[in-house]
C-alpha cells in the first residue's frame, strides 16, 4: 500500500517517523529510501541509540519531492540532486532578499505588550505634568 503518483499526502503532525511509516506515507520501499540516503546528502534521518532511522517531517517532504523528480518528471539521480540543490539555493536567495541587512524584524507579541504598557505609563505621566499635580501618590517617595 502507498501513495499513487500525484496524490496529495497528509503527513501526520508529529516530530519523527520510523522508516516503515515513511514507506507507508510515500509509497517508497525501505531499500530505496536507504539508497536515496546515500545519493542525496540532505536526506539524513536521525538515528536512535539502537541505530533505527527517525525521519523528520522535512525528510518525508523531501522523499516526496525526490520521488516526484525521479518517477514523474524523469530526472536521473544526478539530475534530481542538481534540481534539489538549485531549489535550495533559490530558496536561500529569496530568503536573503526578504531579510535585508538592517531591515527591522516584525515585533513580537511580548514586545507589543511592553510597548503598549510603556505608552500608557507615559500618557499618564503627561497628564500629571499637564495638570500640574507633581505630588507623589500616598506611600511613594518616602
Amino acid at each position: 500500500m502507498g501513495a499513487a503518483a500525484g496524490d496529495e499526502i497528509a503527513i501526520p503532525d508529529k516530530p519523527y517517523f520510523r522508516i516503515s511509516e515513511v514507506c507507508r506515507l510515500t509509497g517508497v520501499k525501505q531499500h530505496v529510501l536507504r539508497y536515496w540516503e546515500t545519493e542525496f546528502p540532505t536526506l539524513r534521518p536521525r538515528r536512535t541509540g539502537s541505530r533505527q532511522r527517525l525521519y523528520r517531517r522535512q525528510d518525508v517532504e523531501q522523499v516526496l519531492v525526490i520521488k516526484r523528480l525521479l518517477h514523474e518528471e524523469g530526472f536521473t539521480i544526478a539530475g534530481a540532486r542538481k534540481a534539489l540543490r538549485r531549489r535550495r539555493q533559490e530558496g536561500e536567495k529569496a530568503a536573503a532578499r526578504e531579510q535585508k541587512p538592517g531591515a527591522p524584524l516584525p515585533p513580537s507579541a511580548d514586545w507589543l505588550r511592553l510597548h503598549n504598557l510603556i505608552k500608557q505609563e507615559l500618557v499618564g505621566l503627561k497628564r500629571l505634568l499637564e495638570a500640574g499635580d507633581l505630588t507623589p501618590p500616598a506611600g511613594e517617595g518616602k
